[in-house]
């Protein structure tokens, strides 16, 4: 793996060898390779090594000092088509053709899901029914599990919303849904 070099700068060398100086007194015995790098971030005024190395690069940073994830763009095309298909109410309309936008449309269902909570296959049928008008949630439920978003038991008969962050394009999704639902005029971003 190839290291890229990140310019050192110490404003005052001074106030760089008494804090490199306190920093290394405190220690009991010589530092390893990253904890040296750590105590020279700080002496320059970072919080450690990962922030000094995130400022470096032009990197965001969290107030940690760990780099903030990165944003995947949006398709807003692709979510204003899959929000075709459902109503103002954010209820879904029709199964989409598009596998693409039947994905971004389980999302809708999974968020409708309650969090850590396990579900009987009647009360996962009354959920469904709230959600969807075409009267086919088996295919949803089916979906549902193939995709990773809901586990069920093998006899069937629980069912369980599985934790994870949806996709930046779902996450507009359901905030563009969110808004027609309150009547809010507002962009699928």
């Amino acid at each position: 793996m190839t290291r890229t070099p990140i310019e050192f700068v110490a404003g005052d060398i001074s106030a760089l060898a008494k804090s490199l100086r306190a920093q290394l007194l405190e220690r009991t015995s010589p530092p390893g390779h990253v904890e040296l790098l750590n105590i020279l971030a700080r002496a320059t005024g970072h919080r450690n090594y990962q922030h000094f190395r995130a400022r470096a690069v032009g990197t965001a940073v969290d107030d940690r000092g760990t780099p903030a994830p990165q944003v995947d763009a949006v398709d807003l095309k692709r979510v204003q088509r899959a929000a075709r298909h459902f109503d103002d109410h954010g209820r879904l309309l029709r199964w989409p053709a598009r596998q693409s936008l039947q994905q971004l449309s389980l999302w809708v269902l999974w968020a409708g899901f309650p969090p850590r909570c396990s579900l009987a296959e009647a009360q996962v049928k009354t959920l469904l029914s709230r959600q969807h008008a075409f009267a086919d949630d088996a295919l949803l439920r089916r979906a549902l599990c193939d995709h990773g978003l809901v586990s069920r038991t093998a006899d069937g008969r629980a069912y369980r919303r599985i934790e994870r962050r949806p996709p930046t394009e779902a996450a507009a999704l359901l905030r563009h849904l969110k808004a027609s639902a309150s009547g809010r005029p507002e962009a699928a971003t």
